[in-house]
């Protein structure tokens, strides 16, 4: 079965291996929810002894709950453990271009608290300083008891976010110092839990994968419409990141528009567009950040952006699903559920239209699903981080 622990490596010890158990118990609790250990020995196929000894581990931990017995079988009622909400902690930090965002999640992915900032441009110390404000504010509120269960602090951060210099309203100077400083390490020499640093494209995807609710879903591309539009890449049920956590870089795919001229995809299909062309009409692009929801868009406005960018989405996938042929496209980001509706139908209809010359020969389209997580997609992604590296095996 796909969830069963492999063999174990050469020099591989008995604790290693129950740690590695755990988390595969947790993990199909989490993708399948409350499951008895009759139901955990089928599934993973471990010693119904060995199963008795985590769920009973973890349940000491705080980890697990039990729930009402089922009864109606031959033979003891069987009790389904589910997760326990209150068992884990977890921060995420969202840096973004025009604004920074930081949440307290529990172990279901619920949002407990959140603080948020706005910016021009974001500037380290000015993110750290936030950082540890709110960190500070958000712990104070929590009773002494559940301080131990804060279990990390996971980043989201645009990658190379000094390479758009354009995009920070003259501050182009704030962007340059993220090249030569490492938050991750900044913030970690202060804090007595792990803090770990993800692709904010990435962190959205993993997000999906974590807490979503398409929950077959085994391999897929996963879209973020952020101010720059951005991917992530699930492959057997696990998030891939590449050698070099570049994996699912959509926004740097050469794509055409709508003149024929190639341009990366990051220039026709994000939400810094939508901005650029508010401002140009001579309304208020900033208002775009202020909220993801109730946008007031002019009907040609929001037309002209469609129009331009999901033919150059439709161009992305295509390529993506020749590479890895993908079965399944999820679309998400910051933006209003009926504009992230009319994308989703534009796109998928772009990618039903045949192709000039027979350039489609030989692919198979993906299906398109709009995404379940909506705009808290990066700062939950940044949560669930440290989430993934502790409590599952993906």
């Amino acid at each position: 079965m796909d969830d069963a622990p492999p063999p174990p490596a050469p020099g591989t010890n008995q604790t290693g291996m129950r740690a590695r158990n755990e988390r595969l118990v947790l993990t199909l609790i989490r993708r399948q929810g409350p499951l008895a250990k009759s139901e955990i020995t089928r599934l993973t196929g471990l010693s119904a002894q060995s199963v008795s000894v985590i769920m009973r581990a973890l349940e000491a931990e705080g980890l697990l709950t039990r729930e009402a017995p089922q009864r109606g079988r031959v033979g003891q009622p069987s009790v389904p453990m589910a997760l326990a909400p209150r068992g884990a902690l977890f921060f995420g930090l969202r840096i973004g271009r025009r604004a920074v965002e930081m949440v307290l999640i529990d172990f279901l992915g619920t949002c407990l608290a959140r603080r948020s900032a706005r910016h021009a441009a974001p500037d380290v110390d000015a993110v750290l300083r936030f950082a540890h404000e709110s960190l500070a504010a958000i712990s104070a509120d929590l009773p002494e008891a559940e301080h131990a269960r804060i279990a990390g602090l996971g980043i989201a951060l645009p990658d190379r976010v000094w390479d758009w210099p354009e995009a920070a309203d003259g501050a182009a100077t704030r962007l340059r110092d993220w090249a030569e400083r490492d938050i991750a390490a900044e913030l970690g020499a202060a804090l007595p839990f792990p803090v770990t640093l993800h692709n904010d494209a990435n962190a959205a995807c993993g997000a999906e994968l974590t807490f979503g609710r398409h929950r077959d879903a085994r391999d897929f591309l996963h879209i973020h419409m952020g101010f720059y539009i951005g991917g992530g890449i699930v492959l057997d049920g696990r998030l891939y990141t590449g050698a070099r956590g570049l994996a699912g870089a959509l926004g740097s795919m050469p794509v055409r528009d709508g003149a024929g001229q190639m341009r990366q995809l990051i220039a026709l299909a994000s939400l810094s567009g939508l901005e650029r062309a508010l401002w140009e009409a001579g309304l208020d692009g900033s208002a775009l950040w202020e909220t993801p929801e109730g946008w007031a868009l002019p009907a040609p406005l929001a037309e002209a952006w469609l129009a331009r960018a999901a033919p150059a989405i439709a161009q992305a996938i295509r390529a993506a699903v020749a590479v890895l042929d993908l079965p399944l496209v999820i679309l998400d980001g910051w933006m209003p559920a009926d504009l992230r509706g009319a994308l989703v139908a534009r796109v998928r209809a772009a990618l039903a239209a045949p192709g000039d010359d027979g350039l489609l020969r030989g692919l198979e389209m993906p299906e398109l699903r709009e995404g379940s997580i909506g705009p808290q997609g990066r700062a939950l992604g940044a949560a669930s981080g440290p989430l993934r590296a502790r409590f599952m095996t993906g």
